[in-house]
C-alpha cells in the first residue's frame, strides 16, 4: 500500500511540477491584470492574424497528413513490397531531426535559389517567407502521427473481415468504408489529436520558412516569441493561452466523441 501511495505521489509531484504549474502559471499570469486586458491582447490585429494563420494552417496539415497517414499504414501493414522499412523510416523522419532540419530542408528545395524554387518563381508561385511554406512545415512536422497510430491497430485487427468482405463482393471501397475504417476509428483519432497539437504548436520549421513578416506569415507561436522580445508579457500570455485553450479543446472533442461512441 505503502509503495503504491509512493509511486503516485512521486507521478503526480513529476507532473505537477512539470506541467501543471507551468501551465497554471501562464492563466494565471494573463488574467491577473482582468479579462479585458487579456480580451484586448488577443483582439489586436496582429493577434487575430496569427490566429487564423494557424488555424489554416493547422486545418490544411491535418486534413492531409489524416489521409497520407491511412494511406501509408494500410500500406505498410497490408502490403509487402522493396524498400518498405524504408518508407517505414521516412515516415519517422520528423520525429528523428530537429524541426529546424525541416525548414532549412524546404528552403533548400523551394527557396529562391533551391531545386524547384526559381522554376517556381518564374510562373509567379512562392513558396518559401509566404504561407505555402508554412503549411509545408507544419505538414512535415507532423506527418508520422496517424500513421504510427493507425499501423497497429490494423496489424491488431488482422484481415480476415477484409477478406471475408471481398469474398461477397463488395468493392474496395465498400470495404474500406464499411470495415477497415470502423475498425481503426480509435486508433484514428488519437492520431488526428496528436497531428493537430503538434501542427498548432510547431515553431521551429515555421520560424525558419515564414519569414516572420508581422500580421502576413506570423503563426501563434511566432507571435508569442515576437510579443515576449517585445517585452509584451501580456500579450505573449495570452496567446499562449489561446494555444492551451486549442489543444485543450481537441482533447475534451476527442473524450466526447470517444464517450458517445461507448454510449
Amino acid at each position: 500500500m505503502k509503495t503504491r501511495l509512493t509511486l503516485r505521489t512521486l507521478a503526480l509531484g513529476y507532473l505537477g511540477f512539470l506541467i501543471i504549474l507551468p501551465v497554471a502559471s501562464i492563466f494565471w499570469f494573463t488574467f491577473s491584470d482582468g479579462l479585458g486586458t487579456f480580451w484586448s491582447s488577443v483582439t489586436e490585429p496582429d493577434a487575430v492574424s496569427a490566429f487564423y494563420l494557424t488555424l489554416i494552417a493547422a486545418g490544411v496539415a491535418v486534413a492531409a497528413n489524416t489521409v497520407f497517414g491511412v494511406l501509408c499504414a494500410i500500406v505498410l501493414v497490408r502490403h509487402r513490397f522493396p524498400g518498405k522499412r524504408i518508407l517505414g523510416a521516412l515516415t519517422d523522419l520528423p520525429l528523428a531531426v530537429s524541426p529546424v532540419i525541416i525548414g532549412l530542408a524546404l528552403i533548400l528545395v523551394y527557396g529562391s535559389g533551391g531545386w524547384f524554387g526559381g522554376w517556381l518563381a518564374e510562373r509567379g508561385i512562392l513558396i518559401i517567407f509566404s504561407i505555402p511554406g508554412i503549411i509545408l512545415a507544419t505538414i512535415f512536422a507532423s506527418l508520422p502521427f496517424v500513421v504510427r497510430e493507425v499501423a497497429p491497430v490494423l496489424r491488431e485487427v488482422g484481415i480476415e473481415q477484409e477478406q471475408a468482405s471481398s469474398t461477397l463482393g463488395a468493392s474496395p471501397w465498400q470495404t474500406f468504408w464499411l470495415i477497415t475504417l470502423p475498425s481503426i476509428r480509435h486508433g484514428l483519432t488519437y492520431g488526428v489529436v496528436l497531428t493537430t497539437a503538434r501542427a498548432l504548436g510547431e515553431f521551429g520549421a515555421v520560424a525558419v520558412v515564414s519569414g516572420r513578416i508581422i500580421g502576413r506569415t506570423e503563426t501563434l507561436t511566432l507571435h508569442v516569441e515576437d510579443r515576449f522580445l517585445a517585452f509584451d508579457l501580456t500579450g505573449a500570455y495570452a496567446a499562449s493561452v489561446v494555444l492551451a485553450l486549442l489543444a485543450l479543446g481537441t482533447l475534451f472533442a476527442m473524450n466526447f466523441f470517444n464517450r458517445e461512441e461507448k454510449a
